[in-house]
């Protein structure tokens, strides 16, 4: 079994989303020991945005990505909310996956995802509180992108996440704290 492991946050050791998804990876690999762990940080590797020149048929790192990505069985991916959506480091490597014929194809009845034999979990991080029924709820735009994205190419994600983080130190622990508690139920 392969792991594909990203994290794309800019604060480094003090990311509660690179924190997340060491606890998931550390999770599932000492549920299966042999799981084979790649790891790509985006902010110390990035990825160049997107050009023709960086299609997987014209570039031979972006085939590199695409590759990777589908020979993974699971995909677990750091993410912090910045901005009311996801960093652009994240968005250069979705880029890089979404790729017609590859991740998804057009037919009579509409887009079909090819890329739903893989799980995705995501540690997602939050400053405020965005969720369902909050009054900001609108400005969401990470979870639900990375929900319609990933069904796009028939990946259902499974999300991780800490709500709240800069609302000060008692609120960054209970959400950490919550967040580590949903990590110690998923499935291995």
């Amino acid at each position: 079994m392969k792991l594909l492991h990203l994290d794309s946050s800019i604060t480094g050791d003090n990311s509660v989303s690179r924190q997340l998804s060491a606890a998931i990876v550390g999770k599932l690999r000492a549920a299966d020991p042999s799981l084979e762990v790649s790891y790509r940080d985006l902010v110390a590797e990035p990825i160049e945005h997107l050009t023709l020149g960086h299609l997987p048929a014209a570039s031979p790192e972006s085939r590199a990505l695409l590759d990777q990505f589908l020979a993974s069985d699971t995909v677990v991916i750091g993410v912090p909310m910045y901005n009311f959506t996801l960093p652009s480091q994240l968005k250069a490597w979705l880029d890089r996956i979404f790729i017609a014929g590859e991740t998804f194809s057009y037919g009579p009845e509409g887009p079909q995802g090819l890329a739903g034999d893989k799980r995705l979990i995501v540690a997602l991080s939050r400053g405020g509180l965005y969720g369902a029924g909050s009054p900001v709820a609108a400005f969401e735009h990470a979870e639900t992108y990375l929900k319609a994205a990933f069904g796009f190419i028939g990946i259902t994600p499974e999300f991780v996440l800490a709500e709240g983080v800069a609302m000060g130190p008692d609120q960054r622990t209970q959400a950490i704290d919550g967040a580590t508690g949903v990590i110690e139920r998923l499935a291995a």
